[in-house]
């Protein structure tokens, strides 16, 4: 087990944004669909989860810069590239609230963080939020933050009651949102934005003592919500599923010396666009350009320091909305979002689309090639380094179709995937996710694609085909441990099925023969064989003929994957 950590080091900081991240990945769509206030455009959790994974990226990176050195990175350093990376991907309202509240931590962690530390972090975090709000309205994540910080006032030293407080606090805050906010009581259902914080305070509580937060009863259409699933609340509106979700009400953190920000008191029809963008200009610029955006409409929110800024805010004109930014100083990253059909802008004139394409991540060059010449748009997960979702929206942007088709060829990216393609619907692309969770499952699904059929008989033939392959691949063991197949040595070539370890053999032909027999004794017509860069062509020589002289009718094929994790990757269909 795992030394749970005395106070919030740079060690602890690191694991608090990968649970989080993972936690919202989690809870990302119900939060999406739950978000009524102020507009109903559902993405609040697809926001609060790229918020944070640009914090846990910048977070990563610090510790990447370190790897070679004897010491850890200071934690001061950490906790600042927390919120740097949370400000510049914050995305929405929810998002970019939630890089102020995490901007306000950091400021008082990089001095310490022990209990009294982190009480004083979440209230200075709380505050920044509040004051940055013209009309505070109750019911908000302001309530949530505020009660979290409340609630972990005292005196008490010990770090790990103090994130149990915070917590508990910020539930029993967001079970009550419906009965403080209307809009939320009439379609009862919790603000989605207090429940993103709570679910990013329970990762917090994960993160210090080691267990995962306390969970409360789910409830029915027509019930009060109440927290569940470490913090999650499920509450529907009688009679019907809650309208999909919006950014959630307040707004984020205003430079010093701004004006309060207007936060409006219920939802409903407002500006006809959100424009986003990032900053780099002065104090005295950004002044000014909130003085003019706030008079252009609402929901304004801008955050940051130091010379660079994030700008959010809700408007009808979204090219005033620029060229104030333009005027302030240099505006980048620009995004503009139509609330009535939900699609985003980058500003620029590109060629009509395709009807349809394939995005499939790969783990190696060698698959990238042949994906490239069966028409997909590829993207190349080197060993240790998978894609983030920014890089597979990037993708999905380069196939420049109107309808893709998303293979992430990996369990570990379902949640990453999702947040992907629920970000290009929003800029007007259909995308299906196929949950492929190997390679050769991709493989398989694109074999099947036919663009010129329609996209959900498309969709679901590539499903049907990845579901169809059986998959494996071959590991090398860093040290001793237990697994389902026993226990193995430094060394051991660990045959791994369908995501289990399954064989322990002591080279890799003879553990590849016994995996694919293994395989094969349930059935099969076809063994997809992906070498890695460094295996000779002589292993495929040897597994062809073994499928040959023990499998009849069991065809085999042979892919150079290049350079990937895995020596071998097997698939069976």
């Amino acid at each position: 087990m795992p030394q749970l950590p005395d106070d919030l080091d740079a060690v602890a900081v690191r694991t608090w944004c990968s649970l989080a991240l993972e936690a919202l990945g989690r809870e990302r769509a119900e939060i999406d669909a739950i978000n009524v206030y102020p507009i109903a455009d559902g993405d609040t959790g697809t926001n609060l989860y790229l918020t944070v994974e640009s914090a846990a990226a910048a977070v990563e990176a610090v510790f990447a810069a370190h790897e070679t050195g004897a010491t850890a990175p200071a934690t001061a350093d950490v906790v600042r590239a927390m919120a740097h990376g949370a400000l510049i991907g914050a995305r929405g309202n929810s998002g970019t609230i939630l890089a102020q509240l995490l901007r306000g931590m950091a400021g008082v962690l990089a001095d310490g963080g022990d209990a009294a530390h982190l009480r004083l972090a979440l209230t200075r975090a709380a505050d920044a939020a509040r004051r940055a709000v013209a009309h505070p309205v109750e019911g908000t994540v302001l309530t949530v933050a505020a009660a979290a910080a409340e609630s972990a006032a005292g005196e008490d030293p010990d770090l790990r009651a103090v994130v149990h407080a915070a917590y508990d606090g910020a539930r029993a805050a967001l079970a009550r949102t419906p009965e403080q906010l209307a809009v939320l009581g009439r379609a009862g259902v919790v603000d989605a934005g207090g429940r993103g914080l709570v679910v990013v305070l329970g990762a917090l509580v994960e993160t210090v003592t080691g267990q995962a937060a306390a969970r409360g009863p789910r409830t029915g259409p027509g019930r009060t919500p109440v927290p569940v699933d470490g913090g999650s609340v499920v509450g529907l509106p009688v009679g019907g599923a809650p309208a999909d979700g919006a950014p959630v009400g307040g707004a984020g953190g205003a430079p010093p010396g701004e004006g309060p920000l207007d936060c409006p008191e219920d939802g409903g029809a407002g500006p006809a666009f959100e424009v986003i963008y990032l900053l780099e200009a002065g104090d005295e610029q950004v002044a000014r350009l909130r003085t003019r955006l706030d008079a252009l409409g609402d929901s304004l929110v801008v955050v940051g320091g130091d010379g660079l800024w994030h700008v959010h805010v809700h408007v009808d004109d979204a090219g005033a909305a620029v060229e104030a930014g333009v005027e302030a100083g240099r505006p980048y990253r620009i995004r503009i979002t139509h609330f009535a059909t939900e699609s985003g802008h980058d500003l620029r004139v590109q060629a009509e689309p395709a009807q349809r394409a394939v995005v499939v991540v790969v783990p190696g060059d060698g698959l990238a090639g042949l994906c490239t010449e069966a028409g997909a748009t590829t993207v190349i997960a080197r060993p240790g380094e998978p894609p983030a979702s920014g890089e597979l929206v990037d993708a999905i942007r380069r196939a420049h179709a109107r309808e893709v088709v998303l293979l992430p060829n990996d369990a570990a990216l379902r949640h990453t995937a999702a947040a992907a393609a629920e970000q290009a619907r929003t800029e007007g692309v259909r995308v299906a996710l196929v949950p492929t969770r190997a390679a050769v499952q991709g493989i398989a699904a694109l074999a099947v694609h036919e663009p010129d059929r329609g996209f959900d008989e498309d969709v679901v033939a590539m499903t049907a085909a990845a579901g169809a392959t059986r998959y494996a691949e071959l590991a090398i063991a860093e040290r001793q441990s237990w697994t389902m197949a026993g226990i193995c040595q430094a060394g051991d070539i660990l045959g791994l099925i369908d995501g289990d370890v399954a064989v322990i053999g002591a080279d890799v032909p003879a553990t590849a023969r016994t995996v694919l027999d293994r395989m094969l004794a349930a059935g099969g017509e076809l063994v997809t064989l992906v070498l890695g860069e460094d295996v000779p062509d002589s292993l495929a020589a040897t597994l062809e003929e073994h499928v040959r002289e023990g499998h009849l009718a069991v065809d085999t094929v042979v892919y150079r994957g290049g350079r990937q994790r895995a020596p071998l990757l097997i698939g069976v269909e």
